[in-house]
């Protein structure tokens, strides 16, 4: 879920002094759960204690690149995990290579909750080759964009969403929307960064920097990687971007301020545009379909590390957590797509609509896709190699670099971290 939610989220100290599994002064049992950000998680921590009155549940709550790093740590020293802890997708690959340091949650009755999932989301959650289950789906990332509609009239271009969307069937269409838009609109950037347009044309693509048959990097000759980073190196080159780092302090205040017109935008994103633009922005966003139509960007699990003591009392929270009535719960309060097919067809998400988002149809608009919704394959050693196609961008973006300068850097440095 929600890549990068650190903008809009205060650390949550006094969870992080509270030891796992320990016993408070009321003598219940505290099970702890550390997320990135807010998962919509504080009513129903309240629904299961009552449900659990021998149970308290603690949130800890850090930054994105914070939590995963301190997992790592926490995994590795065998201490200091909480108790049910969640991981992004993207960060999967990686910690599947330490699943003994998790409890399989197969050995807890995980099994049967299989049928509930869409078949690629419950494979995501598995590790050792589909043995273990690893985690359990939480929401998933179905990608739509979001711009807004005052600019796009004082722009001249059309406002409707379906007469939006049919402006940008591709990402080199939206490229010349984005020149048209600068002509009239040189003040505000298109887009927050190429950063987003990158990423989100790789996520529509079936394999990035590795291959799916055997992990191979092919970065340097998957067309599509090229393709992506030449457009967007070209929005950045021109000056059609705000210059934002995704998700840090400049870019939420930039959204109150209205520094970019468009943003591709994961259901998960709804709540950080609503919650950073404020009262002051409620109907001037809208949302349409994606350039180049679906893809997956985001979406997380929870997991139980083997570390704690109390792994069969965590794995129930984690069952609740996600369980489909929850995660019905969460969408129609938060927007976080859910990731159970009987739930993201029900007629209560299928007809919800967003009154911050100009009334958005956001239910038909998220989960329209979400049949067809296929991850791309990241690879285990991702995690080394995207940074450094996003850096680059960067360089180009703040003047430092041409695009082909920019690139060739950026593989030289691939090339030499993967030997």
């Amino acid at each position: 879920m929600r890549h990068h939610l650190s903008a809009l989220v205060l650390l949550a100290t006094a969870a992080l002094l509270t030891g796992c599994g320990s016993t408070g002064d009321d003598h219940r049992l505290t099970i702890s759960v550390a997320t990135f950000g807010d998962f919509g998680y504080e009513s129903l921590f309240r629904e299961y204690e009552s449900l659990h009155p021998e149970i308290k549940l603690v949130s800890r709550i850090t930054e994105f690149e914070e939590h995963h790093t301190k997992l790592a740590t926490q995994l590795a020293t065998g201490r200091g995990a909480a108790d049910v802890v969640a991981i992004e997708e993207g960060y999967l690959p990686q910690l599947r290579q330490s699943s003994s340091k998790f409890v399989d949650l197969a050995d807890l009755g995980a099994l049967s909750l299989r049928e509930q999932y869409t078949p690629w989301k419950w494979e995501q959650g598995l590790a050792d080759s589909g043995r273990t289950v690893l985690g359990l789906g939480t929401d998933m990332g179905s990608l739509a964009l979001c711009y807004r509609k005052d600019y796009f009239a004082a722009a001249g271009l059309p406002t409707d969403r379906t007469e939006v969307g049919a402006l940008w069937p591709t990402w080199e269409a939206y490229a010349e929307v984005a020149k048209r838009f600068s002509t009239t609109k040189p003040d505000v950037g298109f887009v927050d960064t190429a950063a987003s347009i990158y990423t989100s044309m790789l996520n529509q693509a079936e394999e990035g920097y590795f291959s799916r048959a055997d992990d191979s990097f092919i970065g340097d000759r998957n067309p599509r990687v090229r393709a992506a980073f030449d457009l967007a190196g070209k929005l950045a080159e021109e000056g059609r971007t705000a210059r934002l780092t995704p998700y840090s302090q400049e870019w939420t205040v930039a959204i109150r301020q209205g520094s970019f017109a468009t943003v591709p935008c994961p259901a998960w994103m709804l709540a950080l545009l609503r919650n950073a633009g404020g009262d002051e922005n409620k109907g001037r966003w809208d949302v349409t379909s994606v350039p180049g139509g679906g893809g997956n960007q985001g979406g997380s699990f929870l997991a139980v590390p083997a570390q704690g003591k109390h792994t069969a009392q965590a794995y129930d929270v984690a069952k609740f957590l996600t369980a489909p009535e929850q995660q019905k719960r969460i969408f129609l309060e938060t927007g976080n797509l859910p990731s159970e097919p009987q739930v993201y067809r029900s007629p209560e998400v299928l007809s919800k609509t967003d009154h911050y988002f100009s009334d958005a149809p956001i239910g038909s608009i998220y989960a329209k896709t979400a049949d067809a919704l296929r991850p791309a394959y990241r690879g285990v050693r991702d995690f080394l190699v995207r940074p450094k196609f996003t850096a680059a961008l960067n360089r180009v973006e703040t003047g430092r670099q041409s695009i082909a300068d920019a690139w060739q850097q950026a593989m030289s440095e691939t090339r030499g971290d993967l030997k």
